[in-house]
């Protein structure tokens, strides 16, 4: 296993990863450096929208929690769902999906920063709620970039 991080604003992000399967990413306020997937540079430079060819560990498996998951690593860059609307498409109770987003050991793989609540307000984010605006404002503002024809 490798791990490594970067800069994002403020934070730093860990990421943690073998081969193309990532096991971790969290926002900490100090981080040794290290190198990490060029997937996540670029994507906190607002210079890609994808992680192709990484993948979240938490989408593996047959739970509840991976089905949410799953359906989160859908939403497309610059977009945000509810959590009614995840949990209605998984099944379950948007609580579910809040806790399913609290526990979300892959953040930005699994862009639980685009799950907001039904009056559009941005509902939570682990370790601090800036983090997420920031992301949103960042996807809002170069989603034309990675438009496809």
């Amino acid at each position: 296993m490798q791990t490594g991080s970067c800069k994002f604003g403020l934070w730093k992000v860990i990421i943690s990863w073998d081969k193309n399967i990532v096991h971790q990413v969290k926002f900490v306020k100090t981080a040794p450096e290290g190198v990490i997937p060029i997937q996540f540079t670029k994507f906190l430079a607002g210079r890609n929208d994808s992680f192709v060819p990484l993948v979240s560990i938490a989408i593996s498996g047959d739970t509840t929690y991976s089905h949410i998951y799953q359906m989160v690593s859908e939403i497309p860059y610059g977009e945000t769902r509810t959590y009614l609307e995840i949990a209605l498409a998984a099944d379950t109770h948007p609580r579910v999906v809040g806790n399913a987003m609290a526990k979300n050991p892959t953040a930005l793989i699994i862009p639980c920063h685009r799950v907001v609540a039904t009056d559009k307000t941005l509902g939570g984010f682990t370790p601090e709620l800036q983090i997420k605006k920031e992301l949103l404002k960042m996807e809002e503002t170069k989603k034309h970039t990675f438009s496809k024809p």
